[in-house]
């Protein structure tokens, strides 16, 4: 059974930082993506930035393109956001997600094609 949780959320003013963490239990694909997503209030989710299991590739929405950094440890089963720069548009629910089918079958910023989720973490950015 595969589990995500996040942690690191939080509230900070904008231009700081936040680090996003997701343990992820139970999980094996290589061939495939794991991701963030956001979910701002009245907004549907969407990607923020994901990466390829086997190996390094990283794919980033231009609205956080120069500013967030996605990475993972497989040993350790996790994945993190590394967030600078951060703004009041960048305040939403945070979601770590885990897609089962491979890579290019997947569109990486499509909440539909993941089928893991954690439970989110909030991060508020004041101005």
């Amino acid at each position: 059974q595969v589990q995500l949780v996040e942690s690191g959320g939080g509230s900070v003013q904008a231009g700081g930082s936040l680090r996003l963490s997701c343990a992820a239990s139970g999980y094996t694909s290589s061939s495939s993506y794991m991701g963030w997503f956001r979910q701002a209030p009245g907004k549907e989710r969407e990607g923020v930035a994901a990466i390829y299991t086997g190996g390094s590739t990283t794919y980033y929405a231009d609205s956080v393109k120069g500013r967030f950094t996605i990475s993972q440890d497989n040993a350790r089963g996790m994945l993190y956001l590394q967030m600078n720069s951060l703004k009041p548009e960048d305040t939403a629910m945070y979601y770590c997600a885990a897609a089962d089918r491979v890579w290019w079958l997947i569109q990486w910023s499509s909440p539909q094609d993941f089928r893991y989720w954690g439970q989110g973490t909030q991060v508020t950015v004041s101005s």
